[in-house]
């Protein structure tokens, strides 16, 4: 054996650990599903690909992708489902249980994030054929060492979950604040109509460009392909956004493209500041989500909008507004449909909006802000609860840390 196996642990292969119950699986085309709705969920190479009306296997199990996994992507994406309870599985994920040397935890665990690119067929779609899956080796611990490791990690699990589902509530109540505070106001008892519908008295309807600053190229989009070549990308400088960066409004991920200031100087008038907004053009959905910058200089690209907005608006406010149920449905009016959604910018610069007196919208933006600080505290633990996990699993999957087991 392997000096590199703990004392007292083997290298297995899949064969050896699991049973593979390829056999069971029964494929339900969509159609066919679409007659059949139900309460069991309908699984497939990554995850829940509906609900039927049936099951075919019950308790714990361990799905794998036979095709279409995320295989090389396993350090940041599952390839492996944990699933349990009542439920049906096609045949584009193999489906495991641990034997009598193993735990169906640890088998998931082992494999969740584990590089099996050597066992991969290569192709237009990758390919995990069953023969290659039987050769996956894992190491295995001692039983007992094996339920105290898993149940380290489903701890961690468990609080990863729990702050998601009051992550989620937080979101749920967002929503539902949103709608009251941008329908109704605050403290209005006089409502008037509008052609957006019934509005607090005081508020008035404007264009979108109505909100925006008056001087010149205040509402603009990004470079096209010329302006802006891929060869003048580098590892640092000013930060480039492209449509991708932007997550439905909500955050702008990390960008890992930059250009000099030089360059960002030449496209002056696609930079971004401090206190603008950008906006996706291109989305499947949402097209015309928008995000609120509160950072260091950047340059939008041509699928993005940025506003810069009067000195009578809260930029803040403008945020939440082209992010609620009165911006989706004036999109839903103006979207051009396609293999993504996507809107003009001409005529995005000109949907109707309700706009509130500035004192109001700052007291709006305010209480949907503090939702929104709840929020991230609470993705950022998360965050830190992930990547804790992943060095716990690094360790003690690999007997780099033991644990003592009584």
């Amino acid at each position: 054996m392997s000096s590199l196996v703990p004392g007292g642990w083997s290298k297995n292969t899949i064969n050896e650990c699991c049973e593979i119950l390829d056999s069971q699986r029964v494929p339900v085309n969509s159609e066919e599903r679409a007659k059949r709705k139900g309460d069991y969920p309908y699984y497939g190479a990554n995850g829940v690909q509906g609900y039927i009306d049936d099951y075919i296997f019950e308790g714990d199990a361990i799905l794998l992708a036979e095709d279409g996994g995320n295989f090389d992507q396993y350090a940041d994406r599952p390839i492996a489902q944990w699933v349990t309870g009542k439920f049906w599985v096609n045949n584009h994920a193999h489906i495991l249980r641990a034997k009598d040397n193993a735990t169906d935890k640890w088998i998931f665990y082992s494999l969740v994030h584990k590089n099996i690119l050597k066992n991969i067929n290569g192709g237009t779609r990758a390919k995990l054929n069953q023969s290659d899956l039987k050769e996956i080796e894992i190491l295995l611990s001692p039983l007992p060492e094996q339920k105290k490791i898993v149940s380290i990690l489903t701890s961690v699990d468990e609080v990863i979950e729990n702050t998601q589902k009051q992550i989620d509530k937080l979101q749920d109540l967002k929503k539902a604040t949103m709608n009251e505070l941008l329908t109704k106001g605050i403290g209005h008892t006089e409502f008037k109509d509008s052609e957006l519908g019934r509005i607090p008295k005081s508020w008035e309807v404007k264009t979108l460009m109505q909100f925006s600053a008056e001087e010149k190229n205040t509402f603009v989009n990004g470079p096209f392909g010329s302006d802006l070549l891929s060869s003048e990308m580098q590892d640092s400088g000013i930060p480039v956004i492209y449509v991708q960066d932007i997550s439905e409004g909500k955050y702008l991920r990390k960008t890992s493209r930059f250009v000099t200031e030089t360059k960002a100087d030449a496209l002056i008038a696609c930079n971004t500041f401090n206190g603008d907004i950008i906006v996706q053009k291109v989305g499947d959905p949402p097209a015309g989500a928008a995000l609120f910058i509160a950072e260091d200089r950047a340059i939008v690209t041509q699928d993005v909008i940025r506003i810069r907005v009067a000195s009578d608006v809260q930029a803040g406010f403008v945020t939440y507004l082209l992010n609620s149920h009165w911006a989706e449905k004036e999109v839903r009016k103006i979207a051009i449909e396609g293999t993504r959604t996507r809107v003009s910018l001409t005529e995005y610069k000109q949907i109707k909006l309700p706009k509130p007196p500035m004192e109001e919208q700052v007291k709006i933006a305010s209480m949907l802000s503090s939702i929104d600080d709840m929020i991230q505290i609470k993705q950022k633990r998360v965050l830190h609860k992930k990547s804790l996990k992943k060095s716990l699993m690094q360790d003690l999957l690999t007997g780099k840390l033991r644990v003592t087991v009584n």
